[in-house]
């Protein structure tokens, strides 16, 4: 007869039992009370059976995909081709199937090697997205048939995508749940993100989701060179996971760890150059789209800078937003930086990464309602507790409602939707949601007994080499006790008797 954390997965890992949210966390603990209540302290759980924390957890990640996916229903029957407002009323809105014609797909254009016309891309000339996820696209487009309705095949189209889609959430879950080792149920917090339902199936950002949650998985599991070639894939996606290697480098200098960062980073190099080269080498216009548009987009939807030139009446010029944008990123980068040498004890990767795209998402031209998929694993790896992660999860879908109803309103003719005044209450409700969830994390590194993660006297998990090493630099210079104690040399705080948090 056998306990619940001495058969779990993580249990079996060598670290320890696995830590169940219910018995450290209150608002786990209360949710709890809906299938049954807590875990008992004799409730049996066979971890070679069938239902261990990883398949319930992609069962659960699965099922709200599926529910993502009915939510988009008004708008695949007939929203996307017949009712332009009704998309937006509906809240069901996906460039999924505006793009299969608008970006060439109906019609077999290659991805950046064919033109697009200008009067099917609105001028784009070519796919505005990266080398990988134009390969998604591409394939996606191949899987669906070909025919004269193309109201059909743009559904078809649809659903392939959201097929490989589901893909991509299910490997970000199981990733993020075997990323600390002690904590699978973390996951839990990706797998019921109301954010995740609602916006998977918007676009395509799951792909480069899933490619970071992977790598920082390796990362975890000290494998700088797989992680390097996992986050070099990533940023073929996406840009932002090459910003995860900006605090590592921090944390591997503060480590002393700066061998297995660069293997880390060549390896990044390498599988970016690997997927882009042939594209820039071969089609250079195509190739350059995403980075030449990224810089000349004016401020868009979502934006800080959109929500200022809405307040203030005053016009903000693409130069003044690149320059405002690129100098409060550099600073939101250099706080970081101290942070990750300065803190008393060193922060947790997870911590910083989580940090550093939330700062680039907070000072960008735009805030696409998808790019809170950025976050949501990084999220549940940095302060993995249900109370903060649902306060900003409720903003984020305030503001994923405020944009379709703001939309509604201004393409509609009817005056029926969010005006302006309201719309900029949810793009301020968005960024207050992500800068709560940034102090959150900022104040449990400075402050490490407050982290939920180290709770038990874990170091870093997800640090993969960093885990238990020893400051080597720090801000006040010279050698300081680091590792699994704090820099006072005090241990690290325990778990207290009662399960309860210290927060």
């Amino acid at each position: 007869m056998t306990t619940v954390r001495e058969n779990d997965e993580s249990a079996a890992a060598g670290r320890g039992p696995a830590v169940l949210p219910s018995a450290e966390d209150p608002v786990a603990r209360a949710g709890s009370e809906l299938i049954g209540g807590p875990a008992g302290r004799r409730a049996i759980s066979d971890r070679r059976g069938w239902w261990n924390p990883v398949r319930i957890i992609v069962l659960a990640a699965i099922v709200l995909f599926a529910l993502g996916m009915a939510q988009k229903v008004p708008c695949y029957d007939h929203a996307w081709f017949f009712g332009a407002n009704d998309q937006y009323t509906h809240a069901c809105y996906s460039d999924i199937p505006h793009l299969f014609f608008a970006r060439g797909f109906a019609d077999d254009q290659v991805p950046y090697f064919d033109h697009i016309p200008n009067g099917i891309s609105g001028g784009m000339g070519y796919l505005e997205y990266p080398v990988l996820t134009g390969l998604f696209m591409e394939i996606a487009s191949w899987l669906t048939p070909h025919g004269s309705d193309l109201v059909h095949r743009e559904q078809v189209y649809w659903l392939v995508n959201a097929a490989m889609l589901l893909v991509c959430a299910v490997v970000t879950v199981v990733a993020v749940a075997r990323t600390h080792r002690r904590r699978p149920w973390d996951a839990l917090l990706v797998a019921l993100a109301p954010a995740l339902a609602l916006t998977a199936t918007i676009n395509w950002d799951l792909l480069a989701v899933a490619l970071t949650a992977v790598g920082m998985l390796l990362w975890a599991r000290s494998r700088p060179v797989a992680a390097g070639l996992l986050l070099g894939l990533a940023t073929a996606a996406k840009l932002y996971p090459v910003l995860l290697l900006g605090p590592l480098l921090f944390l591997c200098l503060r480590g002393g760890r700066m061998r297995p960062y660069l293997k880390c980073v060549a390896a990044a190099a390498a599988a970016w150059l690997v997927a882009d080269l042939p594209v820039m080498w071969l089609a250079w216009p195509g190739w350059k789209q995403f980075y030449s548009y990224s810089q000349t987009r004016g401020i868009d939807f979502g934006s800080v800078w959109l929500m200022i030139s809405q307040r203030t009446g005053l016009p903000i010029s693409v130069g003044l937003a690149n320059g405002l944008a690129t100098a409060l990123m550099v600073l939101a980068c250099l706080l970081i930086a101290l942070l990750a040498l300065g803190a008393p004890r060193r922060p947790r990767f997870a911590q910083l990464a989580f940090l550093v795209v939330a700062a680039f998402i907070l000072t960008n031209k735009v805030y696409s309602p998808q790019y809170v998929l950025w976050l949501i694993p990084l999220a549940a790896l940095a302060r993995p507790r249900w109370r903060d992660f649902l306060i900003w999860q409720a903003c984020e879908v305030m503001y994923f409602l405020g944009i379709w109803m703001y939309l509604s309103y201004t393409t509609g003719g009817n005056d029926k939707g969010l005006p302006m005044g309201g719309y900029d209450i949810a793009i301020a409700l968005h960024l207050i949601g992500t800068a709560y969830l940034c102090f959150m994390v900022v104040r449990d590194a400075m402050r490490s007994g407050n982290d939920p993660v180290r709770l038990d006297g874990s170091d870093d998990p997800s640090g993969g080499v960093l885990d238990g090493a020893p400051d080597m630099v720090t801000l006040g210079g010279g050698r300081v006790a680091g590792g699994r104690r704090r820099a006072s040399g005090r241990p690290a705080a325990p778990v207290p008797p009662d399960g309860r948090p210290l927060d």
